[in-house]
């Protein structure tokens, strides 16, 4: 008697999903119609990103390749180079590129320019912080002869915190600061901590204790 009720049971689970078949049948291949397009189409776009990614990492190799050159044709290639990673880059390729963009301007002599890139750079939220921070070092120090001292000193303040990867170099561009403006001994103290501190980059250390010499601190041993 079992058995035949077990027959019963499954003749009515057959008969019932054969019944939801046929009303939800049509549902059911175009929800996996659905699911095979996405997830083709998700596929077809990764590609598509690492093809273009691969495309724009090549344009700033090139560009970089370029910039490297002695003043000529060939160095003046890297600009429309880096123009076209900034137009179809991602946003740490245009990042990149705008920064480098910046130094040949400065290098033909573009301050104006130069200054305005970095300025750009600086104050953009999409870009990575660091490479923010750097575009301000680069837009302070290339104007630490003629830009207004407070805001100079203003935008370098964030820079010098003990735990910032910079903090060596904005405190020597706040000396050289100091220096333009006259106050020696606000120079002297900043170069005294540059000198002592062994964690400072061996250049920055160096120039330390040069200035340091010439301001009459002597130098740090």
């Amino acid at each position: 008697m079992p058995d035949i009720f077990d027959e019963v049971s499954e003749d009515l689970r057959a008969e019932r999903a054969q019944r939801m078949l046929k009303k939800y049948g049509g549902l059911l291949v175009a929800a996996a119609v659905a699911v095979i397009a996405a997830t083709a189409g998700w596929q077809g776009w990764n590609w598509y990103q690492a093809r273009e990614n691969t495309r724009v990492a090549t344009t700033y190799i090139a560009a970089l390749r370029a910039a490297d050159r002695p003043p000529g044709p060939e160095r003046d290639a890297a600009r429309p180079l880096l123009g076209q990673v900034i137009a179809e880059g991602s946003s740490g390729y245009r990042t990149l590129a705008r920064l480098r963009e910046a130094a040949l301007l400065a290098d033909a002599g573009d301050l104006p320019g130069a200054i305005t890139r970095y300025n750009q750079v600086a104050t953009d939220g999409a870009a990575d912080p660091l490479l923010r921070d750097l575009a301000t070092l680069h837009w302070a120090t290339r104007q630490v002869d003629s830009g207004d001292p407070a805001m100079l000193d203003a935008r370098l303040a964030p820079l010098t915190r003990p735990d910032h990867p910079l903090r060596a170099l904005a405190a020597e561009t706040q000396a050289l600061l100091a220096i333009r403006q006259g106050r020696a001994d606000a120079a002297r103290d900043i170069l005294k901590r540059l000198g002592q501190d062994v964690t400072a980059p061996d250049g920055v250390r160096g120039r330390a204790n040069g200035l340091l010499a010439q301001l009459g601190g002597g130098a740090t041993p």
